[in-house]
């Protein structure tokens, strides 16, 4: 007789939320899968792959949305509820692989993530595993911990890891499901709290931390190991860096859980920029040194404080501000090129219906809805191009002197180099390319020939005491001095 198939279903909501975006996220921002739709994003589930045909998985529905502001509540509590309806039709269940991000706010709550697994546990019951697939710059609550029985979370920074991850989470759950015991988690609280680009991967001492790991997950008794390094530009009390190791010998994950947490602790001062740093204005200077010494192009220039990848508004101004000041760009020679992305405004990229490219144009656009830290840009210059992009919707790029700015229709990162050959801009025939980033991503990491890490305002500043945090646990690293040791002793959770 041939034994049932594990009946598991795949459900999550994921968004990454700067409490300091006066963007808000509404479900327009989302795109949503439903049913079947929902196991496309496993190419690890398809029938024919070990995974896929070890079990019966139910897709039941997916929303995901680039970085930003929190959600609107109404947008949440619709998502939230056709999740349960969702898991509730589904019946009888064996376990719940929940996709989510770990850092999605919402407007009035603190722990939405916590909110929506408790939710989940509340209609799947207490027996069901769950396992929870997540990105390192997630705030892992205790509230969310006990509720999940297999959280896992990416082990690079940038996340090129992130399927590898996923399909880890998949079989890790598929390990477990039937077993008579259930895996233990040993949950710890570390107080520090870092942006992402001084936390990155590449380098010392994340790459280490992260490579031990592997070693942890080997060991007897151990099912995972994870460091979620926390995401530095929300402001609730679950907002902290923490360490959980999970599996069947409860000795084993306690201590390996309070051994990489301590290591964490120990390094918190050795953590830097993972690129060279610096303001705009050194920023560009030292892209137009590099040009005038005959260097390779493009050099990068990132603009770090509305970066839409990390929950930045995405038309913040003042960067363009600055660089319309800037006269060695505005009116430099026709060999120079400088790419700027982006502003999105619909309703400046409308006002542009009727311009033929080529002719002279002017509009206002950006800080539609963050106006914080700048108001509206003026933009008077030449229509280089129009285009239509399946994320951005149209896109116009206009001339001002050497630079190429990108206006757009709706909120998009330029994190890729086929991103800008995509509304008509070579990278690799770009002089300096400026984009709202932190780290770069990997196409343009592997194009740049040099780079700087500029420290600009914005909703997503990496000089975390410009912001204000008020509602985090103090104290907390490195807002904080410490007069003795924190306390890193692990939780066991069952």
């Amino acid at each position: 007789m041939t034994a049932r198939l594990p009946r598991i279903v795949i459900a999550g909501m994921a968004i990454e939320s700067s409490a300091y975006a006066a963007h808000r996220a509404g479900h327009d921002d989302f795109v949503v899968l439903r049913g079947d739709e929902v196991l496309t994003r496993y190419p690890f589930l398809a029938a024919g792959r070990p995974l896929g045909d070890a079990a019966d998985w139910i897709g039941v529905f997916y929303a995901r949305s680039i970085p930003g502001g929190r959600v609107r509540r109404d947008v949440y509590d619709d998502f939230r509820a056709r999740i349960v309806s969702g898991l509730a039709d589904a019946g009888e269940v064996d376990a719940v692989y929940l996709d989510v991000h770990g850092a999605m706010g919402v407007e009035g709550m603190d722990d939405a993530e916590g909110d929506l697994v408790e939710a989940v546990r509340a209609v799947v019951g207490a027996e069901p595993l769950i396992a929870a697939p997540m990105d390192l710059h997630g705030n892992v609550s205790e509230r969310f911990a006990r509720a999940v029985d297999l959280p896992t979370c990416f082990r690079l920074a940038p996340h090129e890891d992130a399927d590898d991850t996923r399909e880890r989470a998949a079989r890790t759950l598929l390990e477990w499901v039937g077993r008579d015991e259930r895996p233990a988690r040993a949950w710890v609280r570390v107080p520090i709290l870092l942006p992402g680009e001084k936390t990155s991967t590449r380098v010392e001492p994340a790459r280490s931390l992260y490579a031990r790991l592997d070693q942890v997950e080997r060991m007897p008794g151990v099912t995972d190991a994870s460091i979620w390094i926390g995401y530095a530009w929300a402001d609730e009390p679950r907002c902290h860096a923490t360490v959980i190791v999970s599996g069947a010998d409860a000795s084993t994950i306690v201590e390996q859980a309070e051994t990489l947490a301590q290591t964490l602790w120990d390094a918190r001062d050795d953590f830097s920029f993972v690129g060279p740093p610096g303001s705009l204005a050194e920023g560009v200077s030292a892209g137009l040194a590099h040009r005038a010494a005959g260097g390779a192009r493009p050099y990068l220039v990132s603009d770090s404080g509305d970066n839409p990848g990390a929950g930045g508004s995405g038309d913040v101004t003042w960067t363009l501000h600055e660089l319309l000041r800037d006269q060695r760009l505005t009116g430099a020679d026709d060999d120079l090129t400088v790419a700027v992305a982006s502003i999105f405004d619909a309703s400046a990229v409308a006002s542009l219906d009727g311009a033929e490219v080529g002719s002279s144009v002017e509009v206002e656009a950006g800080a539609r809805v963050d106006d914080r830290v700048s108001g509206p840009v003026r933009i008077a210059g030449v229509l280089r191009g129009r285009y239509d992009d399946p994320v951005a919707g149209r896109v116009v790029v206009i001339g001002v002197g050497a630079l190429r700015v990108i206006v757009t229709e709706r909120r998009k990162a330029f994190h890729a180099a086929d991103h800008f050959r995509a509304v008509g801009i070579d990278p690799l025939a770009t002089d300096i390319v400026v984009t709202k980033i932190g780290y770069l991503e990997p196409t343009l990491y592997d194009i740049a020939a040099g780079w700087t890490l500029a420290l600009t305002p914005g909703p997503v500043d990496q000089d975390l005491g410009r912001l204000g945090h008020r509602r985090i646990e103090r104290p907390m690293f490195p807002f904080d001095a410490f007069d003795a040791a924190p306390d890193l002793s692990a939780t066991v959770l069952r």
